[in-house]
């Protein structure tokens, strides 16, 4: 296993910490746990790199490029380590991994434009952009790999350097990964602390850290916004989300099934924009329960690492007992499975894939973020009805509308309150597309040039004109 800060700052007093593979839930590895007393260490050796990293542009694109061409090289050994700590199917894992390049090699190649204003005064104005310095990320457990990137590869691009930390419960695959872009970038310009808390609310609060971007739950978001508001860090926060599928009338049931299962039901549910409403036409509303309880009950289960795996389990063990909590109420409010509705029986963290049908609109499945495999489907008279429906949530990080005329789709996309809106499918991104969330569900933007923009601030020059 590659060394982190942990492991080689002199006097260093890690703990390692159990690392549980959630197909069995059984230990299968320990990590060093940072201590978080000594991330002053950490970060001034990243505030050191940083002179050197911001000044040459060039060799900064080179070293972006050369870090994709590692990440491709060492995607058997990520992919694999990825799923025994995250539990996904590895074929999941290795789309991960490749995501995690391509954003590398995307950002490698984007530049910030400097501007001239031209406003009648006889000077020359002109905007330039400069990095911020250290920049800190912290990373949850569901897309450990991909999220990381989404992070360090347009803060490293904009010229600044980085500590990343990501969940206690899936630190292996990114200190591989640390290990892997440390034979292409120079020494601490990206390191990689792992431990418990309050390891992530002394990175966010450190005065060296000038910007903190999370992905996380909101109550954590808020913790991160506080902590970092004491040295005034910038932050970006990608939250939760409670994404609605809206299905109009004239919606194919049998041909959108097959999208709609998985844009619920991938990774386990364990997805911020995953689908985790859905609101059908009272008179296609059997139907559509019908044909995702169908899916729900056939599709393979098991450990990630099994070729015939689809769906596999929960990522630990708080998490599955949240799932099960939320569907248990949901059953008692009156709800009915259609599929599922319990554990499966067995070592690991397995929760059967559910669908529930019957269930009240105020029930914490509707209102909450599960994040899990359990999808409600409500029904819905008319369609205002299912748009106040579908907005009627703290959370706006995406939603949905499923329909064959796409123009009337599109213009109820139009109504929904929230960052990204997808017709006849769901939660898929470009790398240069901007990624955000509005209510609850964020700050700041993502992705694309919005992405390298928020790691960079404007440095104006103003000069006369020559005589």
């Amino acid at each position: 296993m590659p060394t982190s800060e942990a492991d080689r700052v002199p006097g260093c007093r890690a703990v390692r910490f159990a690392v549980v593979d959630p197909a069995t839930g059984e230990i299968f590895d320990e990590a060093p746990g940072q201590p978080p007393d000594e991330l002053d260490v950490v970060v001034d050796r990243a505030h050191r790199a940083w002179h050197g990293w911001r000044a040459d542009p060039v060799a900064r694109t080179s070293a972006l490029r050369v870090a994709a061409g590692a990440v491709e090289a060492a995607g058997a050994s990520l992919a694999r380590l990825l799923t025994r700590e995250q539990g996904k199917p590895l074929a999941e894992s290795y789309a991960e991994v490749a995501r995690a390049a391509a954003r590398l090699r995307y950002f490698a190649d984007l530049a910030p434009r400097t501007r001239r204003i031209t406003d009648g005064r006889p000077v020359h104005s002109e905007i330039r952009w400069r990095p911020l310095g250290p920049v800190a990320a912290i990373v949850p457990w569901n897309f450990p790999l991909q999220l990381a990137a989404a992070k360090f590869a347009p803060a490293l691009a904009a010229g600044n350097t980085m500590v990343l930390k990501p969940s206690p419960f899936t630190p292996l695959a990114t200190r591989l990964l640390g290990s892997v872009l440390a034979t292409a970038l120079p020494e601490d310009v990206l390191t990689v602390v792992t431990g418990r808390e309050p390891l992530g609310a002394r990175l966010a609060s450190h005065p060296g850290i000038r910007h903190v971007t999370f992905t996380g739950s909101v109550p954590t978001g808020r913790a991160v916004a506080e902590a970092a508001a004491a040295s005034l860090a910038r932050v970006t926060l990608e939250l939760g989300g409670n994404d609605a599928a809206v299905l109009l009338d004239d919606v194919d049931v049998d041909r959108i099934a097959d999208r709609l299962f998985w844009a619920a039901f991938r990774n386990c549910g364990q997805v911020c924009m995953a689908v985790k409403r859905v609101y059908a036409p009272a008179q296609l509303h059997a139907e559509v329960v019908e044909a995702l309880a169908q899916r729900a009950k056939t599709v393979a289960i098991g450990a990630g690492l099994d070729s015939n795996t689809r769906l596999g389990p929960v990522n630990n063990a708080p998490q599955l007992a949240r799932v099960e909590q939320v569907t248990k109420q949901a059953l008692a409010d009156g709800a009915r499975a259609a599929a599922g509705g319990h554990r499966l029986d067995g070592p690991g963290y397995f929760f059967a894939p559910t669908i529930l049908t019957d269930v009240p609109p105020g029930s914490p499945v509707v209102t909450k973020e599960q994040f899990g495999p359990v999808l409600p489907v409500l029904p819905y008279r008319s369609l205002d009805e299912a748009v106040d429906a579908a907005n009627g949530t703290g959370f706006g990080l995406g939603g949905s509308v499923w329909g064959t005329d796409l123009d009337r789709a599109e213009a109820v996309a139009d109504r929904l309150e929230c960052g990204t809106a997808w017709i006849n499918h769901h939660a898929e991104l470009s790398l240069a597309q901007p990624f955000a969330g509005v209510k609850n569900s964020g700050v700041g933007v993502a992705g694309g040039p919005w992405g390298l923009y928020g790691n960079l601030r404007p440095f104006v020059v103003h000069r006369p004109q020559e005589a």
